[in-house]
């Protein structure tokens, strides 16, 4: 592949994200007026816009399998495999209404930041401990309960390379026993076609699978946890021609 031009395609995308962001973040600020439905509604378009464009600009294309597994009627949890920063973006077509949970830090981002925190994410510091998992359970709860939303949790706590799988904290599993709703895992490959900290982004196809739904009634947080690993690990073809 010419990497020259995979670099030229990569630079067009990365302008155009950028503009993208700045009108959102700025003109949208006007959206903490509105309710937290109409900002959501409204934010998407941010994600949907820069997918576009990536596909436009760096031919990244998609397919999801397992979409008829989910009961978009029942609040539920999704633990997902994290190597790329597409998905932070594209799950919010693929998914009932939704918010994150993050690193606190990802607020502190200017423009950017100012965006997410319309849509309420469950912002948590990962070195407070206890206190995290308390603020997790609690603002979980909150959405759930009160406006219906599911949430969505990177267990691995960090992108990792395409192909592998990361040590997986145990606040998503912790979250869904306290809960008892329904779990869903969810694994892809786009690492493979947008690297972790890299700018340039591959043409190819971005896999999705979403698994069938898990009760966690009596299981141990072992146990969900092996079953989300073993889920992130299964045989997604992650080869790209670079």
């Amino acid at each position: 592949m010419n990497r020259a031009l995979v670099f030229i395609r990569s630079l067009v995308f990365e302008i155009g994200r950028v503009c993208l962001t700045l009108v959102f973040a700025v003109f949208g600020q006007v959206l903490w007026l509105t309710p937290y439905r109409v900002r959501y509604y409204v934010l998407g378009y941010w994600a949907r816009l820069t997918l576009a464009w990536l596909r436009i600009t760096c031919g990244v294309k998609v397919s999801v399998t397992g979409l008829e597994h989910l009961d978009r009627n029942q609040p539920s949890i999704v633990m997902a495999h994290h190597e790329s920063a597409w998905e932070t973006l594209a799950l919010n077509s693929l998914l009932p209404r939704h918010t994150y949970v993050l690193k606190r830090e990802l607020m502190w981002i200017p423009f950017f930041g100012w965006t997410l925190a319309m849509l309420k994410p469950i912002a948590i510091n990962r070195s407070a401990g206890g206190k995290a998992l308390k603020q997790l359970l609690q603002q979980a709860k909150q959405h759930m309960n009160e406006r219906g939303d599911w949430v969505v949790i990177f267990p691995e706590g960090t992108r990792v390379p395409t192909g592998t799988v990361g040590k997986l904290g145990s606040g998503a599993a912790r979250l869904a026993q306290q809960m008892q709703v329904p779990v869903y895992f969810l694994t892809h490959n786009a690492g493979a076609v947008w690297p972790k900290k890299s700018f340039l982004k591959y043409p190819g196809e971005i896999k999705v699978a979403i698994s069938p739904v898990i009760y966690p009634a009596d299981q141990a947080i072992e146990a969900l946890n092996q079953q989300a690993a073993e889920w992130f690990a299964q045989g997604i073809d992650v080869s790209q021609d670079h």
